[in-house]
């Protein structure tokens, strides 16, 4: 291809002067390349991916949540969940059980080695998180947490609430992030 056909470079940045926030979505971007780094890495040694992370974490958070309601949650294809959860079957990380009305309804339960796969995901997680909450004031938790909120598209947001109690901060928490 030549520059005929492709256009004309563009050697100016783009800046905040159009209207877009760019240095909150680079802010997004680089806390969520590092938010994500710890778990990849440790997802990297059992051949899994961020699917099989968000799928852990949902079934270790409501033990007994249906593969349709997972869907849901995740907002990804049959096909895409399928081949995750196959993995995680197949290692002995999540089980699958008939439901008690529904036969043909599926429950997803974690094993005690995928509570621990979760748990090894999460605590990087968590700890980057309470460092940088560290940084902010203790009232800031509450703010911080109606901005994500209000992140997740209007429809889906009562997904958030069906979620064990977010009121809690965890333990140890309120004692590491007390100013005063």
């Amino acid at each position: 291809m030549n520059q005929t056909t492709m256009g004309k470079p563009v050697k100016e940045a783009l800046t905040n002067d159009d209207g877009v926030d760019f240095a909150l979505i680079e802010l997004f971007f680089f806390a969520y390349r590092d938010f994500t780094s710890d778990p990849d890495a440790i997802l990297t040694e059992y051949g899994f991916g961020r699917a099989h992370h968000r799928v852990l974490h949902f079934v270790n958070r409501r033990p007994g949540l249906t593969v349709a309601e997972l869907l849901d949650v995740l907002r990804i294809t049959k096909q895409s969940l399928a081949r995750v959860l196959k993995q995680l079957i197949d290692t002995g990380h999540v089980i699958q059980v008939q439901g008690p009305r529904d036969r043909r309804q599926r429950e997803l339960y974690p094993t005690n080695k995928g509570r621990a796969l979760a748990m090894a995901l999460a605590v990087p997680q968590s700890r980057r998180i309470r460092a940088a909450l560290r940084e902010a004031q203790p009232a800031d938790r509450a703010m911080i947490e109606r901005f994500l909120k209000a992140m997740v598209n209007p429809e889906l947001r009562t997904q958030v609430d069906k979620l064990p109690s977010r009121a809690e901060a965890p333990a140890g928490e309120g004692k590491e992030n007390d100013r005063g």
